[in-house]
């Protein structure tokens, strides 16, 4: 059953735009970074991301989002609790940042 990961940032206002690109490149790159402990192979499909463009005006400040997808709750808990890759890319970014919002949804659970 697959689980569908997504991850918004609010960068910090004066953050230089390098630094958000290199963020941003961080975030798409850990698609390929994170390995699987048992399988040896990427687990994490990197469906995609980027600065927001809504004409709409409900970003509540927010200014990038990215999509994951875990096909497993077992990969998703992996990935949150033990990903070295994962907990690497936090560690770095959370400086970064002013606000993050996380949420996560399983296609057809109401």
């Amino acid at each position: 059953m697959a689980i569908y990961h997504i991850v918004m940032f609010k960068f910090k206002a004066l953050l230089p735009p390098e630094e958000v690109k290199a963020a941003c490149d961080d975030m798409l790159a850990l698609g390929e970074k994170c390995v699987h402990p048992t399988t040896k192979a990427a687990y994490v499909k990197t469906l995609g991301g980027g600065k927001d463009n809504s004409p709409q005006g409900r970003q509540n400040g927010l200014t990038h989002c990215f999509v994951s997808k875990f096909e497993s709750e077992e990969d998703r808990k992996y990935y949150l609790e033990s990903d070295p890759a994962h907990h690497e890319f936090v560690a770095g970014v959370k400086d970064k940042v002013d606000k993050i919002q996380i949420l996560d949804f399983t296609p057809g659970e109401f």
